[in-house]
């Protein structure tokens, strides 16, 4: 049986008239990236403060690394690194330093202080600028950099509270890139909130879809994407008429036909046989260069839940 990192039972947190968290029951596994996925102000961060002991539960339960919040919030915090909105760093100092003052705040001794920081700017590419003052860094160095405050005391688990938020693509990518292999080689858990779904499909083996603080659904993404994602035909080609698309259309194992350009989808009701679907194209005199069927992506799916709830 997989050990547990996080467990939640019937978690919830109100500020007034407004419920933030209503009746959290989840559990996340050790050894993985788990994405908490929602909109903006559908909880995410309320969770990860209600998780480290930042807020108090209005009521419910919840248990991270074994402890319980309410009492051994403490605890909790020094086994956990975190990067949530801001970074923490200190922009007046190198990169070397701020790590060198935070690897001093958790008591750390100088030798294996030392060493782990050279691994962690090493494993980030940041080795070679240590000297540099972090004020005159990219955001996306700052980034990388925070990540390396969260993990240098060897956390078992880590929260990152939309760590890409602001990023341009290219810092984006090299700071996922950066991350799953971190994780990798340090084997920790990583509780990631974020609302960027290309995000949460290449990093996370688990996930969870949370609106106006109530969970939707949670599983592998590709189990989300069967349940609720129903088949679609993408076809790329020339020759498509209005004639056309109204006998896809009115086919009954259709339920919906989309076209831009040469750019043909096909969203089925089930999943089925599209060859039949790919000779009517031929017969009506498209030029097929290109038939690929699939799933549904988990935004589509993550729009599908949101929009469902409403």
């Amino acid at each position: 049986m997989a050990e547990i990192a996080i467990r939640t039972d019937k978690l919830s947190r109100d500020f007034g008239p407004v419920k933030a968290l209503d009746n959290l029951s989840l559990e996340v596994p050790a050894g993985i990236i788990f994405g908490f996925l929602g909109p903006n102000a559908s909880g995410k961060t309320t969770t990860i403060n209600l998780l480290l002991g930042l807020l108090e539960p209005t009521s419910g339960q919840a248990e991270v690394l074994g402890l319980d919040v309410r009492t051994r919030a403490d605890e909790v915090r020094s086994r956990s690194g975190a990067l949530l909105e801001h970074t923490g760093l200190y922009e007046q100092l190198s990169a070397e330093d701020n790590l060198e003052f935070y690897g001093r705040v958790w008591q750390m001794p100088a030798a294996g202080r030392q060493a782990r920081i050279r691994e962690l700017l090493t494993h980030l590419d940041l080795w070679e600028r240590r000297g540099e003052r972090v004020e005159k860094w990219s955001r996306g160095m700052k980034q990388k950099l925070a990540l390396a405050r969260a993990l240098l005391h060897r956390p078992p688990l880590v929260f990152l509270d939309e760590p890409t938020a602001g990023l341009d693509v290219v810092a984006a990518a090299g700071l996922r890139e950066d991350l799953t292999r971190l994780v990798t080689s340090e084997g920790v858990t990583v509780f990631l909130t974020t609302h960027n779904m290309v995000e949460a499909e290449k990093l996370c083996r688990r996930v969870a879809v949370i609106r106006k603080g109530k969970l939707l659904a949670v599983g592998h993404p590709d189990e989300l994407r069967a349940h609720s994602g129903a088949p679609r035909v993408e076809v790329i080609g020339t020759g498509f008429n209005e004639d056309l698309l109204r006998q896809l259309q009115a086919r009954p194992e259709v339920a919906a036909v989309e076209l831009q350009d040469r750019h043909l989808s096909i969203h089925l009701r089930q999943d089925v046989d599209v060859a039949p679907l790919v000779s009517l194209m031929v017969a009506a005199g498209v030029q097929v260069e290109e038939v690929r069927k699939g799933k549904a992506s988990l935004e589509e799916v993550f729009l599908t839940l949101i929009e469902e709830e409403r």
